[in-house]
């Protein structure tokens, strides 16, 4: 459907506490969406994706995990976390509309994202911090900032 600035956005009821989601969609998702639009599954199930069951996705993930060589435990709400750290908050996207996107009732379980985020930004200056007291230890002012 058409939202309030004229882009796509996805409006339904949560399954879990039946609340009422609105979100806009990025153009990769919109064209992700337009994909699925009349797979036959999606229309049976009255669905955007013809998705399986989360047991089965996270089935696939483990694979798509053993394929990489990974050993990290690939889920379906591994997704969920990344989406809130990784590309919304890490990204400017205020911890609000983040907890409204994630169907949060209240801001404090979103503000454990959020924690993760400020440990992540913590680590990535320290190495900066590291850096330039190397740097200026051998004497070069000409750092890359």
């Amino acid at each position: 459907m058409k939202g309030i600035d004229g882009n796509q956005w996805i409006k339904m009821n949560r399954h879990k506490t039946d609340n009422l989601l609105q979100i806009p969609l990025l153009p990769e998702a919109a064209r992700i969406v337009e994909k699925y639009k009349n797979h036959p599954i999606s229309e049976y199930r009255e669905r955007i994706f013809p998705v399986p069951t989360n047991q089965k996705i996270n089935a696939y993930l483990k694979e798509i995990a053993d394929i990489c060589q990974s050993k990290k435990k690939l889920t379906f709400h591994l997704a969920r976390h990344t989406f809130a750290t990784t590309v919304t908050l890490s990204n400017g996207v205020p911890i609000e509309t983040v907890s409204k996107i994630l169907g949060h009732t209240k801001i404090s379980t979103t503000q454990i994202y959020a924690k993760v985020v400020e440990n992540k930004i913590s680590e990535g200056i320290g190495l900066l911090r590291n850096k330039l007291a190397q740097t200026k230890k051998k004497g070069n002012s000409d750092v890359a900032l």
